[in-house]
């Protein structure tokens, strides 16, 4: 944290608006705050801590005085506040309440406080919070320190001084844990302690869960009748506690296992009860089957009877129809021989004529391939199909020689193909070595630029700085000649009118002498010396010198030395303002700074352009790397296509070959091997046609003659006269079937019905004769059928009940085995939660943030020993403990004074007042320098110190003020209040406090001019 500027306006000891440029100590380092007592050194920081919390350390407990008692009703009172908290620029304005003239009615009204914080953004200041509330939470955010805090380590006010040193563990924590951002192992601790007690809900509930299944169980019990009593428990109370149930619960769980026992019981007899019901209703279900059997029989019985008669009756109408169906048979018997007469007689022409054709055929099929046409078919045919056999197979080879051509084609041009991607390939990936190479040397030289951005863009800012501060200078140049060349005027005007004064005093005193010596009296004692000689009186003035003469020369005397003051202040002014200007532009000319400037935004835009630049070439070295080694495998597919496409080559060659040998030889003198087969086949044909015609001829002409001969035997034979009577007597065959089938469905329907008949009669011999009733039967048959239901209910109700008791019981044990194996793993999650936390069984009562806080502690009061060695010459270093506290407070963060002369170590409170000082400034030094070099903490870049300088002697204050000055490297500012003279002589660049002779202060500010 930076402060910059301070305003104080009626604030304190202050009337008018004060200004503080802490920006302007920056070069020295480290400054004095001075002033006699009571003029207001410690109201500057009064008004830094007003403008950050809205307090100030003096009163914290008492009458907030803030508002400047000098000022007037309508004298308003504020405090504004710039500073820089990381590298954002911030300016917080506050004013307390107090009392002001109201502007209607007259009277006195209290101004509310009020406050703003505002944020420096691209040169504009934006408002972030306008309400003194939400000032407080946004300045809590961005400080990261509370009052208290910053009073320790910042701003070390007179009463605060020694706060850190002598504090306790419990506020030394908050203010380290504040300053290092340690929290989060708090919050390590916090959410360990959550685990603990989340494995301690989760044994409980496991607990809970057990308790659930066994009431769950107990329910169950209830509902079925099955309670146990405490007697029968007992036994199984030590067996129900061996499982890890507790004591109290194991005659619960003992209780379950017994209802399991009685439920089982209960199936055990439902088994019984249901085999018996079974077997019950199978007895029933018998003899109901043999009532209602008697009653189908005496029924079909009677159903028999009837059907007998009613076959009986057509039997006359059967008798007709079995002639009918005699005579259809007998000719029957004659048709095939009829039918096989005419039929011959029509294949003996068909033959004939067929054979007439078959012969034209053949005889142009054999002048076609120069074959003898009246010579041996069967010959010829035989030679023509082995002719055939050959050529067949030539043809299929002729129609697969084509493709296979074709394919060879293409497997041809795969080959081209594929040694042409390889070459192409082999082509594209030369050129990559050296492209990777080209690549890489321009991304090096792209990051050695890149790398250059971060000075560059530092350099431009400084140099765009200097030449704003070089701009201001060249105009304050002319207003600083113009000042000065005014102030030469006023001081030589103020000079000639102090010479006019002295003149008429001179001549006043003059014409005092001329007067005295008109009353002198020789002899006579002078009345101013005494003398009673008087050698040379003085003349009398021709021109006396009147008072308000002298009045008037005073009073223009006055007026110029007023004037020479001004222009004094002015001058002053203009010099500071243009040395301040041209110590920040750096003693060089705005022309120089211009092009310096060009040059560092070239150099910015240069750095810009490698990076980005930078970044395109990683890219595509990374892309062209991967593209590397996709072709590489790609190249190794591609030779393996290759050797394929190759070997395909050349088998389809020597094939293609081969075939084309068989083909030539097959095709003979035809155009192709398709047109010889199907010749050959046709004439094969014609002759195969001409044999079959000429052999059908010859077997039609004996059948025919057969069939005729067959003819006359049979009709001679059979009970006809003729031919034709036999014909007439045919039936179609579906109208002998239909005949035959009735007579066999009466003949068998007659026999079924006798047989059926008599095997009922048989059966029913000494039954009674009347109808038998089945609804007693059936009735009986019922009751057995709800029984065996009923105790099949029972006994699936009695399984159940069985087997969600073992299921209960089961998960009850399973739930207290599991609660021992959690409890163990709660309890050491607890314990460590409790050592963390700084519980028992931590004896140190240490938590680990404070052990965390303890290391840094260390490294403070190593850093503050290398200061307090020297400031007490080697007498005395701080040592930090971690004995325990007394009464159980938390330790770990102790600090006592180990003295060298003794070598005791003793409380901190037991040092004296020059020595506490001393203690406490080499602890907040290093305290501030442990701090600062943490880069996740709060760093330090201003701090104060608010007196204590005045109790040291000049040796050990000399040491002291050493050990300040070391503390300006790194850019820090550090503030001395102090009324201590040698501390002027000590500390030029000063900050002065002077009180008006009407009673409101003034701050004058010479860091400049003391520099």
């Amino acid at each position: 944290m930076r402060l910059h500027r301070l305003e104080l306006t009626g604030f304190g000891p202050f009337r008018e608006r004060q200004t503080v440029d802490f920006d302007e100590f920056a070069r020295e380092g480290i400054f004095l705050i001075t002033g006699r007592t009571g003029a207001g050194k410690s109201s500057i920081l009064d008004g830094v801590c007003f403008a950050l919390y809205g307090s100030v350390p003096r009163y914290e407990t008492g009458d907030k005085r803030l508002r400047s008692d000098h000022c007037e009703p309508e004298d308003p009172t504020e405090v504004r506040l710039e500073f820089t908290v990381g590298d954002r620029r911030w300016r917080v304005t506050r004013a307390p309440d107090y009392q002001r003239p109201a502007r209607r009615g007259g009277g006195m009204t209290t101004e509310p406080t009020r406050a703003e914080l505002e944020e420096l953004v691209e040169g504009e200041w934006i408002g972030r919070a306008a309400k003194p509330r939400e000032v407080g939470l946004l300045l809590d955010e961005v400080l990261g320190l509370s009052a208290q805090q910053f009073q320790q380590v910042i701003l070390l006010a007179q009463n605060k001084f020694s706060r850190f040193l002598l504090a306790s563990g419990g506020e030394r924590q908050s203010l380290l844990r504040a300053l290092f951002g340690t929290r989060r192992y708090e919050e390590y601790t916090r959410e360990l302690g959550e685990r603990g007690k989340r494995a301690q809900q989760e044994v409980e509930a496991l607990g809970e869960r057990a308790r659930t299944l066994l009431d769950q169980a107990e329910r169950l019990v209830a509902a079925s009748d099955l309670g146990a009593t405490a007697e029968g428990a007992e036994d199984a109370v030590d067996a129900a506690s061996d499982s890890g149930a507790p004591r109290d619960l194991a005659a619960r769980r003992a209780a379950v296992e017994l209802a399991l026992q009685r439920a089982a019981y209960r199936l055990e007899t439902a088994t019984h009860q249901r085999a018996d019901a079974e077997a019950a209703r199978a007895a029933a279900e018998a003899a109901h089957a043999a009532v209602v059997a008697l009653a189908k029989s005496q029924g079909e019985l009677a159903r028999a009877r009837e059907r007998l008669s009613a076959l009986e009756d057509a039997a006359d109408v059967v008798a007709a129809d079995r002639a009918t169906l005699d005579d259809a048979r007998a000719a029957e018997a004659l048709r095939a021989p009829l039918d096989a007469a005419r039929r011959a007689e029509a294949a003996a022409a068909a033959a004939s004529a067929a054979t007439i054709t078959a012969d034209d055929a053949w005889h142009r099929a054999a002048a076609d391939i120069g074959a003898d046409a009246d010579g041996e078919l069967d010959a010829i045919i035989e030679r023509l199909t082995g002719d055939l056999a050959v050529w067949t197979a030539a043809l299929a080879q002729e129609s697969a020689l084509a493709e296979q051509r074709v394919e060879c084609e293409r497997a041809t041009a795969d080959v081209v193909r594929l040694e042409a991607d390889v070459v192409a390939l082999d082509a594209q990936r030369a050129a990559v070595p050296a492209e990777l190479a080209r690549i890489e040397a321009e991304l090096a030289d792209a990051r050695e630029r890149a790398a250059l951005l971060d000075p560059a863009q530092e350099r431009r800012a400084e140099v765009a700085a200097r030449l704003v501060a070089a701009e201001e200078a060249a105009g304050l140049a002319d207003t600083r000649r113009a000042a000065e060349l005014a102030h030469r005027d006023a001081a030589a005007a103020a000079s000639d009118t102090a010479a006019q004064v002295a003149a008429l005093l001179q001549r006043r005193l003059d014409g005092y002498a001329g007067e005295l010596a008109t009353h002198l009296v020789d002899g006579e004692a002078c009345a101013v010396c005494g003398a009673t000689e008087h050698p040379r009186p003085a003349e009398p003035s021709l021109e006396p010198v009147t008072d308000e003469l002298l009045a008037a020369a005073e009073a223009a005397r006055d007026r110029a030395a007023a004037a020479e003051r001004t222009a004094s202040d002015v001058a002053r002014s203009a010099r500071e303002r243009h040395a301040e200007a041209t110590a920040r532009a750096g003693g060089e000319s705005v022309e120089a700074l211009r092009d310096r400037l060009e040059a560092a935004v070239v150099e910015v835009a240069a750095a810009e352009q490698a990076g980005a630049r930078r970044d395109t070439l990683a890219s595509q070295l990374a892309e062209l790397a991967a593209l590397d080694a996709e072709a590489e495998a790609s190249r190794a597919v591609l030779l393996e296509a290759l050797a394929a496409a190759r070997t395909q080559v050349e088998v389809l060659t020597a094939t293609i070959e081969a075939t084309q040998a068989v083909v030539d030889e097959a095709r003979g003198g035809y155009e192709t091997v398709a047109a010889r087969v199907a010749q050959a086949t046709a004439s094969r044909d014609a002759a195969r046609a001409a044999s079959r015609a000429r052999d059908d001829a010859a077997r039609a002409a004996v059948a025919l003659d057969a069939a005729r001969a067959d003819v006359a035997d049979r009709v001679a034979a059979s009970p006809f006269a003729d031919a034709e009577a036999a014909t007439a007597a045919l039936r179609d065959p579906s109208a002998v079937a239909a005949l035959a089938t009735r007579i066999a469905e009466h003949d068998s329907q007659l026999a079924a019905v006798r047989a059926r008949l008599l095997e009922l009669e048989l059966e029913l011999a000494g039954a009674p004769d009347g109808p038998v009733d089945t609804a007693q039967s059936q009735t009986t048959l019922d009751a057995a059928d709800r029984a065996r239901t009923e105790a099949l209910e029972a006994e699936h109700s009695a399984r159940s009940l069985v087997a969600a008791l073992r299921d209960l019981g089961m998960q009850i044990d399973d739930a207290y085995a599991g609660i021992g194996v959690r409890a163990d793993e709660a309890a050491a999650i607890v314990r460590l939660a409790d050592t963390l936390a700084g519980r028992a069984p931590n004896t140190m009562k240490m938590d680990l943030e404070t052990f965390v806080l303890a290391a840094e502690l260390e490294e403070i009061v190593a850093a503050a020993n290398v200061r307090l060695a020297d400031m007490s010459s080697g007498r005395y270093r701080l040592q930090h403990t971690d004995a325990r506290a007394a009464r159980g407070a938390a330790s770990g963060l102790g600090l006592e004074i180990l003295d060298g002369f003794t070598g005791q170590a003793r409380p901190a409170q037991s040092l004296s007042g020059g020595e506490t000082f001393l203690a406490s400034l080499a602890l907040a030094l290093g305290l501030a320098e442990v701090v600062t070099s943490r880069a996740g903490g709060v760093r330090l870049d201003t701090l104060f110190v608010d007196e204590g300088f005045g109790s040291l002697d000049d040796d050990t204050l000399d040491l002291a003020m050493r050990t300040l000055d070391e503390l300006r490297q790194g850019g820090r500012t550090v503030g001395v209040i102090s009324h201590v003279a040698a501390m002027k002589e000590l500390l030029p660049a000063q900050l002065a406090v002077e009180a008006t002779p009407h009673g409101p202060s003034v701050i004058r500010q010479a860091s400049v001019v003391a520099h």
